[in-house]
């Protein structure tokens, strides 16, 4: 019986958005801009809620976690992207590029978690607000926190683990600015088919399950938004609402697209990444944070401005 010669691939070529310098130099400006701009803004959330202590309640410990999320996550993948975008050499190790995945699925899949867990605060707060703080307590909170960061360890786990074990002996080159797991299965050279049944399984049906959650709980926050009298009431609050379920669907949207089908890649794949790995870590701190007026009154005087103080 012929014995296969297989050479083991040690490193991946990343192709980044497009084979255009001029492209490249393009997107290696955006991509630096919006770094600069996630970096600085969920850092200044961070500083701004550990400063201030008016910013105690549960949902600013889950707002300051969602930014450190999301300071993580723009790091995995935008780093790396900007070398490729400007370096001609845009090779990535074996090792690296597993090591993206995991961190990229890892920090990717708390913050699927943690928008749920966004969502069931608001839920509690609104809906059932003479309870919140017997729910929403302080061991609670850590609990729940952890919990995100847990489920998203292993997710993590489970995508990578059938990744590392497929055989990669040619071609290398990844069609795509950052490793992810569906680009990587057309590079195996064996059958992927289970690998591609536990992607889906796992990516695909935990963000869809996840959006459907936080699409129900703020059915519920509108439920009962539609019962305050106040007119100026309820348009802050549709406000709120619109701007959450935009963002929320900027994230989640893409990932079902990419992960809830085979390994076929089409042409808006990789800008269609582009939303939920780079410009959703941009908006949340605007989103959820900058338009809320105590968090703004806190950040005017973290910077020394005088202001009345919070109620």
């Amino acid at each position: 019986m012929a014995v296969r010669n297989e050479t083991r691939v040690t490193e991946f070529i990343l192709l980044g958005l497009s084979s255009n310098p001029d492209l490249q130099l393009i997107f290696f400006v955006l991509f630096l801009v919006m770094y600069l701009l996630t970096v600085a803004g969920n850092l200044l959330i961070l500083v701004t809620i550990y400063m201030d202590s008016h910013l105690r309640s549960p949902m600013y410990f889950f707002l300051c976690n969602l930014s450190f999320i999301d300071l993580c996550f723009s790091t995995v993948t935008v780093p790396r992207s900007l070398v490729v975008f400007l370096l001609p050499s845009k090779t990535i190790s074996f090792t690296d590029c597993m090591a993206q995945l995991f961190f990229f699925h890892f920090i990717g899949g708390a913050e699927c978690f943690h928008l749920v867990l966004m969502a069931y605060d608001r839920y509690v707060a609104i809906c059932n607000p003479l309870h919140y703080t017997t729910i929403m307590n302080k061991q609670v909170c850590v609990l729940l926190m952890v919990s995100t960061w847990a489920g998203g360890l292993i997710h993590a786990f489970a995508q990578v683990f059938p990744t590392t074990q497929l055989p990669y002996c040619g071609p290398n080159e990844i069609d795509h600015f950052f490793c992810d797991g569906h680009t990587l299965y057309l590079l195996a050279c064996s059958n992927t088919f289970l690998s591609e049944v536990t992607d889906m399984v796992n990516s695909g049906t935990l963000t869809l399950a996840c959006f459907l959650v936080v699409f129900i709980s703020y059915a519920y926050i509108i439920s009962t938004v539609l019962k305050i009298r106040s007119t100026e009431g309820r348009r802050k609050a549709f406000s709120t609402c619109a701007s959450h379920l935009t963002v929320v669907t900027l994230f989640f949207g893409p990932c079902v697209f990419l992960y809830m089908r085979p390994s076929i890649i089409f042409a808006a794949d990789k800008p269609i990444s582009v939303f939920y790995s780079i410009v959703t870590p941009l908006l949340n701190p605007f989103i959820y944070t900058l338009r809320n007026k105590k968090a703004r009154i806190a950040m005017k005087k973290l910077a020394g401005w005088k202001v009345s103080d919070i109620n």
